[in-house]
């Protein structure tokens, strides 16, 4: 009976070690390899599909109709999916939103950069609420700025769910005289 004994407690030393081996490999390839990087949002350009305006002096009006493409581009860095939530991208004027348009939810693959291309329309109305608005028309240069912000879970060896929430800011002025977009400033900002 002592030769089982001893055999059975070598078999469950065995069975212990490799169990121990295990987790540490995971636990290693989890911190290392498999860890939760930041997915970057990058405006690549601004484009003026579309500007009409018109100066009433008598009435002291602005008629006003921007469209703009921008093109965003979302890097996974992760050796896994990133799945995004339904998202949006803003056009603010002077901190004011003035459009908007939705980013249907997905998913981007590991290591692969996903393209949208967006078209923003802005909202007149809320624009020229801004008494500002008259003197940048005037001057002939609109400050805008876009932002986009995207949020999503990456899934690490399957069952480690990772959060994550990211965003990025881009100022810009749009020069009324010949319709293009100048002076482009971009942040960016991930939370894990």
């Amino acid at each position: 009976m002592k030769v089982n004994s001893g055999r059975g407690r070598k078999v469950c030393l065995v069975v212990t070690g490799v169990v121990i081996a295990i987790v540490l490999l995971i636990v290693i390839l989890a911190m290392t390899v498999f860890k939760a990087k930041h997915p970057v949002n990058t405006v690549d350009s601004l484009r003026l599909q579309d500007l009409k305006v018109s100066l009433d002096i008598a009435r002291l009006s602005v008629d006003l109709n921007v469209t703009l493409d921008v093109d965003v581009s979302v890097k996974n860095p992760n050796k896994v999916g990133f799945k995004y939530s339904d998202s949006s991208a803003q056009l603010n004027y002077r901190g004011q939103q003035v459009g908007e348009v939705p980013i249907p939810a997905g998913e981007i693959s590991a290591d692969e950069t996903k393209g949208f291309n967006l078209t923003l329309t802005i909202m007149a109305d809320r624009l020229l609420s801004n008494s500002q608005v008259y003197s940048d028309v005037i001057s002939g240069s609109l400050p805008l700025s876009t932002f986009v912000r995207m949020s999503g879970k990456v899934s690490i060896l399957g069952f480690i769910k990772v959060h994550v929430v990211s965003s990025t800011t881009c100022d810009f002025a749009v020069n009324l005289s010949n319709r293009t977009v100048g002076h482009q400033e971009c942040q960016y900002k991930t939370k894990l």
